[in-house]
């Protein structure tokens, strides 16, 4: 996989998953490469999914190919904008104090209600020890608000800061948004309650689920962003980035 992740992504749509009703299985039993975990969790959905779901989706996901969201975001060597977000407990996290200790790992996951960002955390969690040998810090954003983020959290253990992005705010800055079209949206609050999780200004946007390896400099030096929320940067990949800045 290339450093930075743009390819195109397979025909199914950004609200596939919004009929399974279900989170996901205990962390601890997700095992094996992240891709393929996640390619699992999609073909198991799709041997259930009817046409018109199928088709009804395929046409949101085109949507958001073809409007170039991937080539806006914020890619490698541009600089990554500095913020200040809370934690669960409302501890206030500063990026550039982060940075002063070393690089940062910063990825987003949309909500503890998706399955697939579930896989992605708990392999970010598998692979934190090995983030932190390489002098970085692992932050997780999302824009949930924090009473659902405590949850997630403590259900899911994570070892690693979650920090609540209400409004999208920090997302807006690295160019990650996007408003769900009408069907998703209508799905998205029925089945996911997404106003009660996110807020009402929040609940009909949402981030690509990006993932960035920033230098102490600023300088974003990985970036992996896919249209495809099936999608996720690889661990091994980001191991990689950080030893190729280590040994700068």
């Amino acid at each position: 996989m290339s450093q930075s992740q743009t390819s195109p992504s397979p025909s199914f749509s950004l609200s596939l998953l919004l009929t399974i009703g279900l989170a996901t299985s205990p962390l601890s039993s997700v095992a094996g490469d992240l891709q393929d975990q996640l390619d699992a969790r999609r073909d198991a959905f799709l041997k259930n999914a009817s046409p018109e779901i199928i088709q009804s989706q395929e046409k949101a996901l085109g949507d958001l190919q073809k409007s170039g969201l991937t080539n806006q975001a914020l890619n490698v060597g541009d600089k990554a904008p500095d913020f200040t977000l809370g934690d669960p407990d409302g501890k206030q996290v500063r990026l550039s104090d982060l940075l002063k200790e070393g690089p940062v790992v910063l990825t987003w996951y949309r909500g503890a209600w998706c399955p697939y960002c579930n896989i992605a955390l708990a392999s970010l969690t598998k692979h934190n020890d090995d983030f932190k040998k390489l002098g970085a810090t692992l932050v997780a954003l999302t824009p949930e608000l924090p009473d659902t983020t405590a949850e997630t959290v403590k259900e899911q253990v994570l070892p690693f800061e979650v920090l609540s992005d209400i409004d999208h705010k920090v997302a807006e800055q690295y160019g990650l948004v996007f408003k769900l079209n009408d069907d998703t949206r209508a799905r998205y609050a029925e089945k996911f309650k997404l106003v009660e999780r996110s807020g009402e200004k929040a609940a009909d946007r949402l981030p690509l689920p990006a993932t960035y390896v920033i230098g102490t400099d600023g300088v974003i030096r990985y970036a992996f962003l896919d249209a495809d929320y099936r999608r996720r940067a690889e661990p091994e990949d980001i191991i990689a980035a950080l030893k190729k800045l280590q040994a700068e």
